[in-house]
């Protein structure tokens, strides 16, 4: 194994001066993702730009219309938080269902975010409650942030300094584990923020989408019935050993209800 430079910086400006310096150097959060892929071989960085000491990225905090979480706070915490059970309790119980009590306390929702692992849960949060991430350089609306696998709009050098969730009226998350990993087979997070309603879909895709024909029946009737008759194309979705395109589009309605059902008690 190569040589592999730790840095350890104390700010996100300094961070992002050290990233943009060494294409090469990857950035270590949560090291959920990062980590294990080095293990097996799929990365080889010349360098390690260590987030944790950086306090500016830590905590969570509401200003009566936002929900402000920090990049660098964990799952865990954000699954503890009073702020967030209080103000997005959705969010808090999709904190809760990741992985693991070991990868809860090390994952971060910017590294989740930044990573844009096709099953992950937090992005389905960050489009349907219509988020701001915010970034070494801009913010940018949730709806233009996931691009594609494992890819975002981040540039080389940007970093995720926290998300911005305006408080909706309501939100509900429901989620097909895979039993083996607890990532989302299929998850569905629905939300209503004032007259209009958006369902962001992980697991069944290249990335976390917005499932449109859903807010549209949603939006005529926010009734659990109203996903019944909708169909979802199963020709851009993921096909896999854990389930097959048709199968997927076949649960986001049923998740889609099931998530309604939790919204309306």
């Amino acid at each position: 194994m190569s040589d592999i430079s730790y840095h350890r910086p104390a700010s996100l400006a300094e961070a992002a001066r050290l990233a943009i310096s060494d294409p090469d150097a990857r950035i270590l959060a949560g090291g959920q993702s990062v980590l294990p892929s080095m293990r097996l071989g799929l990365l080889a960085p010349s360098a390690l730009i260590d987030l944790a000491a950086i306090g500016e990225l830590q905590g969570i905090r509401s200003d009566g219309r936002t929900l402000t979480i920090g990049a660098m706070t964990t799952h865990a915490a954000v699954a503890a938080s009073k702020e967030v059970q209080g103000k997005i309790p959705a969010l808090a119980q999709l904190a809760f269902g990741i992985g693991d009590a070991q990868v809860r306390n090390r994952g971060t929702i910017g590294g989740s975010i930044a990573n844009s692992d096709p099953a992950a849960d937090y992005p389905a949060a960050v489009l349907a409650l219509n988020a701001t991430v915010r970034t070494s350089v801009r913010s940018m609306p949730a709806d233009s942030f996931f691009t594609g696998l494992f890819s975002t709009a981040l540039q080389p050098g940007e970093l995720i300094g926290a998300i911005d969730f305006p408080l909706p009226v309501k939100a509900a998350y429901a989620k097909f584990r895979q039993p083996a990993s607890r990532f989302a087979l299929v998850g569905v997070f629905v939300a209503q923020a004032g007259n209009a309603v958006r369902v962001a879909v992980t697991g069944a895709g290249p990335c976390a989408f917005r499932a449109t024909a859903l807010e549209t029946a949603l939006a005529r009737s926010f009734t659990p019935q109203a996903c019944d008759g909708v169909r979802i194309d199963p020709a851009t979705l993921s096909s896999d050993i854990h389930g097959s395109a048709e199968y997927r589009a076949h649960l986001i309605p049923v998740l889609a209800r099931r998530a309604v059902q939790q919204i309306l008690g």
